[in-house]
């Protein structure tokens, strides 16, 4: 896993930091929700890049939501998926690879009331934007 970029706001550098220097045990929780990190690869830079998402579970996947609070444009880490769908994930202490990919039409309905349930302001930020906010399936790598 990477370090903290200098880009992002010092809230999310230091939860980084915290999560990453204990496992998760001080990061895992945010604001009363789990999160885990996501490692990515940046689709211009080349670089790797760690943003700490809130997820769920579903049938031994973990699920993240591209809300980017309901902005109109999707987040950056979204893009590098699609991008390289290749990624480092680290839930708890536990780290290992996996690939992403966008939850189908069918898929989708489920997993965003999954998700919704487990941080409502999902729904808000929906209903903010004109674009179908992405649901994001992590399936570990072989």
């Amino acid at each position: 896993m990477t370090t903290p970029r200098s880009s992002q706001p010092e809230w999310v550098r230091d939860h980084i930091r915290r999560y990453l220097e204990t496992d998760g045990e001080d990061g895992h929780t945010w604001r009363g929700y789990p999160t885990l990190l996501l490692t990515h690869t940046g689709r211009k830079s080349g670089e790797q890049h760690t943003t700490p998402l809130i997820y769920g579970e579903h049938e031994g996947r973990y699920i993240i939501v591209a809300s980017r609070g309901g902005a109109p444009e999707h987040p950056q880490w979204r893009h590098n998926l699609t991008a390289d769908p290749s990624v480092g994930v680290q839930v708890r202490g536990e780290r290992f690879r996996a690939t992403a990919r966008t939850a189908n039409a069918n898929e989708r309905a489920a997993l965003w009331r999954m998700m919704a349930e487990i941080y409502p302001p999902y729904d808000e930020y929906q209903e903010r934007t004109t674009r179908q906010i992405p649901v994001v399936i992590l399936e570990r790598a072989g």
